[in-house]
């Protein structure tokens, strides 16, 4: 069957910092339509392709990518704690036919996740369990990364493993765009924080709570006139025009350090959206059906929200 996507960034202070201007208006309109997109697929399953903040990875263990068949998200950020409705046969199907495909995938029988897949999940279903779901660990925070051209060649084998699954899939991809907030980085890092950074010890409820009031400090400081994050809207226009035009091989010569300085520490997340354009890709050609874009510097993001679906028929008759 076709595929259809839904990619969103996300960000820890949609709930506790109100940007400026109509910038939450705007951003409450693009979800509702992204909603009515997805109500209009009618998916059976819901692949969320998203990265983490330091809740569930670390680096004991650092996986460029990881498909959990058991998944519990933390509560961070105001977004909901508990388990998700992971397929688990699908879960197991996608690391089979992905690590058939040559693509080093990893797989855990107990994943943590965070805002990153809960946000989205919330937002367009109204809870984090309520569709079957699959969950993909993008690593897009914790340094080093592997290069670009191997995130866009994870998704098209994820797409090709959907289609195999004659299902109704929506992807949805979470992350981005141009994102710069205020975590921890492994090199250079005080003791206390490499320890934590390392260990693979879940923070505690103070340890979460100050991380909080850290990054909502540094949109709060947008607010009061302080100079903002950096954001780069010319370089996300110009990656949802890349993703529109189909070309997505022209990432395969982006570099991780040129990311980096164009866009922002976290603006690696991207490869969540990638990945997903790029599955859709391997059911054929697509459309994008909408993009929003709204630079937030309360939010500490280039925020964008894309849907779109392949070319063939994807809606059920009455």
């Amino acid at each position: 069957m076709p595929l259809a996507a839904i990619t969103a960034s996300h960000t820890p202070l949609m709930h506790t910092v109100e940007p400026r201007g109509d910038a939450r208006a705007a951003v409450d309109a693009a979800f509702a339509d992204a909603r009515a997109f997805a109500r209009e697929f009618r998916p059976d399953l819901v692949v969320v392709v998203a990265p983490d903040h330091y809740n569930g990875m670390f680096y004991d263990l650092m996986p460029p990518f990881c498909v959990g068949t058991v998944a519990d998200a933390v509560g961070d950020y105001e977004t909901a704690a508990g388990p998700l409705a992971v397929d688990r046969d699908a879960a197991c199907h996608v690391v089979r036919e992905v690590l058939g495909a040559g693509i080093d995938l990893a797989m855990s029988e107990r994943m943590v996740v965070d805002h990153g897949f809960a946000q989205p999940l919330e937002l367009l279903f109204g809870a984090i369990d309520a569709i079957p779901t699959v969950p993909v660990f993008v690593n897009s925070v914790a340094v080093p990364f592997g290069p670009v051209q191997r995130t866009r060649q994870l998704g098209a084998a994820l797409g090709r493993a959907l289609l195999a699954l004659d299902r109704r899939v929506l992807l949805l991809g979470s992350g981005g765009l141009s994102h710069d907030p205020p975590l921890p980085q492994l090199e250079g890092a005080p003791p206390e924080v490499v320890a934590r950074l390392v260990s693979g010890r879940h923070p505690s409820a103070e340890d979460r709570a100050a991380r909080e009031g850290r990054v909502r400090e540094a949109g709060l400081a947008v607010i009061a006139g302080e100079p903002g994050p950096r954001l780069n809207p010319a370089w996300d226009e110009a990656f949802l025009d890349l993703l529109a035009l189909g070309e997505l091989g022209a990432t395969d010569g982006w570099t991780n350090d040129w990311i980096t300085a164009e866009a922002g520490n976290s603006a690696h997340e991207v490869r969540t959206w990638l990945a997903c354009y790029a599955a859709l890709a391997a059911a054929g050609p697509y459309t994008v059906r909408s993009s929003f874009y709204r630079p937030i510097p309360e939010w500490i993001a280039g925020f964008g929200i894309t849907t779109a679906e392949t070319l063939a028929p994807t809606r059920r008759t009455p």
